[in-house]
């Protein structure tokens, strides 16, 4: 297990939050929230059928004959009247377990969610964006992946934030900009330490022409506009990126090259092929995608999890819970 992960257990102790599961049915699941109830990482409530889960230690609920399933419904139809949502409809929608629970949290029942296990992104993100919204002065939601490796030059000690390597698929300049912020942000609240942004490409300093690359440069324009301050340079490839001798070679002078510990991609292709690539070839370990941007922590799981990788996400998302 890795330091950070480590940590995060940790600090999930010292301040014990309601974790949200509604996943009740998935093996992986059931596993996963015996360790954290274990573990004392968190109080959960799973969402599934009582007579076939059995977690001592945690609250089980059936969305369509939980107490407070009504009351969910009415403020879900007050939220939603603008879009025609009727009461009706609301209390169709409350025997959705990932609704249910995003209600439980937005009514103050539950610090977070964990879903994705054998639900799409789709299926988690909705219900956040619709019941939960935006954290006050965010205009994106993104989702990052924090990458453990065994190569301890590289980050901070061997740590690094990836984003955005699960939602959005063709970022424009923009859209970039607070992907990097909103990472910066991140890596302040779960690590603590000096964020320093590389905004990566094929390109280093200007290098080499094409969309993508200018893309970059003006998202890196636009992000050192919104934050002076920060520790943020770009465009850099990779090895300028992380590697002191590279950087020092190719963008002399930059405060960030060579030292970089949050790696954002031009866009989700190479975002996501790179965090498996480092996660395969370099034995890290990759927690996520975490989603950043949403005003209560709501997370979503790879399909491909295992129940190690839930306990990894739930001591994560109650850490975001404490800083909300």
């Amino acid at each position: 297990m890795s330091d950070f992960l480590n940590t995060m257990k940790e600090k999930a102790r010292a301040d014990v939050r309601t974790i949200v599961l509604p996943e009740g049915e998935d093996p992986r699941t059931i596993e996963a929230a015996r360790q954290i109830i274990d573990e004392g990482l968190a109080k959960l409530v799973i969402l599934g059928d009582p007579a076939s889960i059995d977690v001592p230690g945690a609250t089980v609920l059936d969305p369509k004959t939980a107490p407070k399933h009504d009351e969910y419904a009415q403020a879900f139809a007050e939220l939603r009247k603008k879009k025609g949502v009727t009461l009706e409809q609301a209390m169709a929608q409350m025997d959705d377990a990932t609704y249910f629970g995003t209600m439980m949290v937005k009514m103050g029942d539950a610090d977070g969610l964990v879903s994705g296990a054998c639900h799409s992104t789709a299926n988690t993100l909705r219900p956040a964006l619709q019941i939960l919204k935006t954290a006050p002065g965010t205009k994106l939601v993104s989702s990052f992946f924090i990458m453990c490796t065994p190569a301890t030059e590289y980050g901070e000690e061997g740590t690094l934030l990836f984003a955005d390597c699960g939602l959005n698929i063709a970022p424009d300049a923009d859209q970039l900009s607070e992907i990097a912020l909103g990472s910066a942000v991140t890596w302040q609240q779960l690590i603590g330490s000096t964020p320093k942004v590389a905004m990566l490409s094929y390109s280093t300093m200007g290098s080499a022409g094409g969309d993508i690359a200018q893309k970059v440069q003006e998202a890196t324009r636009l992000a050192k506009e919104k934050n002076p301050d920060l520790a943020l340079d770009g465009d850099l490839q990779l090895d300028a990126a992380i590697v002191a001798s590279v950087g020092e070679l190719k963008a002399p002078g930059s405060t960030v090259a060579g030292s970089a510990n949050i790696l954002v991609f031009p866009d989700l292709g190479a975002g996501n092929i790179g965090y498996k690539l480092v996660q395969r070839f370099a034995k890290a370990e990759a927690y996520g995608p975490i989603l950043q941007g949403i005003a209560a922590p709501v997370n979503d799981l790879s399909r491909g999890c295992s129940a190690e990788d839930i306990v990894g996400v739930v001591a994560i998302t109650s850490v975001q819970a404490q800083m909300a």
